[in-house]
């Protein structure tokens, strides 16, 4: 699968991968508690801030920010549509600041890392019977599908603008949905080899 990950070292790249994680969970979890959108714009140019101070680490997910940010303006387009000014600016906003704390971790942490942490932290669950390994593997899964969907469609998308001069839009989906499903039946029988079902 490919990976967001950036090889350009930041200060970020220095942080353990549980140091991340951890906050960037309390900080998207403070983002759903703040209301007024005076406040979720401090919070909008602190994650500003936090994207420059990466730099050409960001290059390789550049264009993905760009599509939230499209998304971010056409969920506040149809709020304002639906009269709801404030709701408009809160969703955004909301949007917006929660991608970018997700991809400067996606950016900076290697995949692996990530892995080890969320399989320590699962651990405990042993001690209520459940299995943590499971647990911890499907979070991984998620992870890296969630970052393989947006590694495939700047692909596709890179190849339909090398063809024919245009970003692919729409015309993508068909395409991308075809091979996150082979990705996701191949990492199905990978695991079911293992496993021994």
């Amino acid at each position: 699968m490919g990976s967001l990950y950036s090889e350009h070292l930041t200060w970020l790249h220095r942080w353990g991968a549980g140091r991340k994680l951890a906050c960037m969970a309390i900080l998207g979890s403070l983002l759903f508690l703040l209301r007024a959108p005076w406040m979720l714009g401090l919070a909008g140019l602190g994650c500003a801030l936090l994207w420059a101070s990466l730099g050409r680490a960001t290059r390789v997910a550049r264009r993905l920010m760009v599509s939230v940010l499209v998304a971010a303006g056409l969920v506040a387009v149809f709020h304002l549509w639906m009269g709801r000014s404030d709701v408009a600016a809160v969703s955004a906003l909301r949007l917006a600041c929660a991608s970018t704390l997700g991809v400067a971790l996606t950016v900076s942490t290697r995949p692996t890392d990530l892995l080890l942490v969320l399989d320590a932290w699962m651990a405990p669950l042993a001690r209520l019977g459940l299995r943590p390994e499971r647990w911890s593997l499907q979070m991984a899964l998620m992870l890296r599908f969630t970052e393989h969907f947006f590694v495939q469609w700047r692909r596709l998308d890179e190849a339909h603008r090398l063809r024919t001069g245009r970003p692919g839009g729409l015309r993508l989906i068909a395409p991308l949905s075809v091979q996150m499903l082979q990705a996701a039946r191949r990492v199905a029988d990978a695991l079911y080899a293992r496993l021994g079902g």
